[in-house]
């Protein structure tokens, strides 16, 4: 179960760390969200505007198998911003968080920056090791009070970002 959920969180962060580095005209983001998707925003609004995809199955490790094919999946974001919104279980859909690979930037930082980088655009953001063995990531968090409600995913081999979360990274659980 855990070498799954490595495997899991692996593929993730490298499919990230293959999208493109974010040019100019990235989106901005907050700890509120990016662009036009916010925390708290009900799915079927976003998909009917047209800013996510639809439903993909969700993670088997989150709930009994049995249960797997009724829980909601991600949903892919649509437009400049790459990455996708995770959604509440209960009906009405609403974002829980949005896990972004690409095409957004936040006081000059986003994919590709590295922990110096992150650290001199928002002095406040405390770096946790504790995820860098099991996951290969380290995980720098960005509180509320220091301009935030984000974390940053930074691989421990190449040293630059290759996930954001909004409040929080959301790995398969």
């Amino acid at each position: 179960m855990r070498t799954l959920l490595v495997a899991t969180v692996l593929l993730t962060l490298g499919l990230a760390a293959a999208a493109p580095a974010t040019t100019g005209s990235a989106v901005r983001f907050t700890g509120k969200g990016v662009g036009d998707v916010q925390l708290g925003d009900r799915f079927r609004v976003l998909r009917d505007a047209g800013l996510v995809g639809p439903l993909k199955p969700g993670c088997e490790l989150a709930v009994p198998f049995s249960l797997a094919e009724r829980c909601p999946g991600p949903a892919r974001l649509k437009g400049t911003a790459k990455g996708f919104v995770d959604l509440t279980r209960t009906t009405p859909r609403r974002v829980r968080s949005i896990t972004l690979s690409g095409g957004a930037r936040a006081r000059g930082v986003g994919i590709g920056s590295t922990i110096r980088q992150i650290r001199a655009a928002f002095p406040g953001a405390k770096v946790d090791h504790g995820t860098d063995d099991t996951l290969g990531v380290t995980l720098v968090k960005v509180p509320r009070s220091k301009g935030g409600r984000f974390h940053f995913g930074v691989s421990t081999m190449t040293k630059k970002t290759t996930v954001i979360g909004i409040p929080t990274i959301a790995f398969c659980e």
